[in-house]
């Protein structure tokens, strides 16, 4: 029997000091002639005849170091992550206006690979599957990062508004039984022997929640399998829902969604400011009041035939061409769209129950929001799922909570990496995505 292979050593790599750390964009702080040590990636290397320019990033920005000619053979090449010691010194064209002088660069890995992208240009010259492939290494770029830093700010408003008013954050499988919306568009899969299924959205359980919180709110993945090859649908992405108790009809959901856009946006000034100024992203202003227009309205508006079920994308561009015109507006509410289009679990109008106390939220002209106030009877939930053909004893578990009292309540839901794509004008949602999944790609 072969002896195991010994374990191999690791290379022999200085280690990290114990000095205090400054982050790049802490530099034109620091006072001239002042010691720091940095740590990060070799972002650019400059060799020129009397000096080498280092120029180092970390997640707070660039620096610039000034290597002497006779070390300029041992300056390892980019994307190396190292770490430099040396002495602040002014100079108007460096980043911040100041440079790291005199350094001593240790390199903490061996030398990187040749990046797959060229990292250090200003914009990334590579084309959108390129960039999908090799998302761990594209994503360092500064203009790519700044997509994401609008997209954690967002979060961050998105939690921070709800906190605020007394909502409670859940967690909801995300493995299922059945399906929420329809059994045509879900991920199936054996769950020790049975059938199952990946959540669709945490609809049913964020309403029996209601039931238990009144307020509550999850950040979390959601599954879809569309097939639909477009520039903004994915087969995964992250939903940011929302369900509330005691409201008065869809209206009142309307008004907490513009609340959280509001927090949202304020969120990305707050803690992605510089992204923002950096890359030009153009942000909105949430007004005091959504417009909103009704479905009839808006189908008339757009010239599309009344008896239409749905808007199609170039109605959605050509009412928010209309919503900015109109009323200066980013943002339009169209409410009131056909039951016969919306989930068993959608409010009719009082009034006219062929119309539904739902509404869709376009944001630049794209779907953003899809919101409303449910039903919250049990009789009435009971009456809806006879209605559709099924037998309502195989939603026992979701109907339970109705049956011992819910309130009247509604929802919407954000799509995280739509709402982004929006905000720093991405052609493409997958442009917005960590690491996207659609029809054609799993990896990586």
């Amino acid at each position: 029997m072969r002896p195991p292979n010994p374990p191999v050593a690791p290379s022999a790599l200085a280690p990290v000091s114990t000095a205090p750390r400054t982050l790049a964009a802490d530099l034109p702080a620091v006072p001239p002639g002042g010691a720091v040590t940095l740590r990060g990636w070799v972002h650019r290397r400059r060799v020129l005849a009397a000096v080498t320019f280092l120029v180092l990033r970390d997640r707070s920005g660039l620096a610039q170091v000034v290597v002497r000619a006779a070390d300029a053979q041992t300056a390892p090449p980019e994307e190396t992550v190292v770490e430099v010691t040396g002495v602040v010194t002014a100079n108007p064209q460096a980043p911040g206006g100041v440079e790291v002088t005199s350094p001593r660069v240790v390199p903490l890995t061996d030398d990187a690979a040749t990046p797959p992208v060229e990292l250090w240009r200003p914009s990334l010259d590579a084309g959108l599957p390129t960039l999908l492939d090799h998302a761990a290494i594209a994503w360092r770029h500064p203009a790519q990062r700044a997509r994401w830093d609008v997209a954690a700010a967002s979060l961050r408003g998105f939690r921070g508004t709800l906190d605020a008013r007394g909502f409670t954050e859940v967690q909801t499988p995300k493995i299922v039984g059945s399906a929420t919306e329809s059994g045509a568009n879900v991920f199936a899969l054996d769950f020790f022997g049975r059938r199952a299924f990946l959540a669709q959205s945490p609809q049913l359980y964020k309403q029996q929640l209601v039931g238990v919180f009144e307020r509550v709110y999850e950040v979390g993945p959601v599954f879809r399998a569309e097939p639909h090859d477009t520039v903004r649908h994915l087969a995964e992405y992250v939903s940011l829902d929302v369900e509330l108790g005691f409201v008065r009809d869809h209206r009142d959901v309307l008004r907490v969604l513009r609340d959280v856009l509001a927090g949202m946006v304020a969120a990305v000034h707050e803690h992605a400011g510089r992204a923002v100024a950096a890359r030009g992203f153009d942000m909105p202003v949430v007004p005091d009041d959504i417009p909103v227009i009704h479905f009839a309205e808006a189908l008339s508006l757009v010239g599309a035939p009344a008896d239409e079920p749905d808007l199609a994308p170039e109605h959605e561009r050509a009412l928010g061409r209309w919503a900015r015109a109109e009323h200066g507006s980013d943002f339009l509410a169209v409410e009131g769209y056909p039951m016969a289009k919306r989930p068993f679990y959608t409010h009719p109008q009082p009034d006219d129950p062929r119309w539904s106390n739902s509404f869709d939220l376009l944001f630049r002209g794209v779907e953003l929001v899809t919101g409303g106030q449910r039903l919250h009877r049990h009789t009435d939930y009971v009456a809806a799922i006879t209605a559709r053909g099924e037998d309502p004893a195989q939603h026992t578990t979701y109907l339970e909570a109705f049956a011992h009292g819910m309130p009247p309540h509604g929802g919407f839901a954000i799509g995280l990496e739509r709402w982004t794509a929006r905000l720093v004008g991405a052609a493409n949602v997958r442009e917005a995505t960590l690491f996207p999944r659609d029809l054609h790609r799993l990896a990586p």
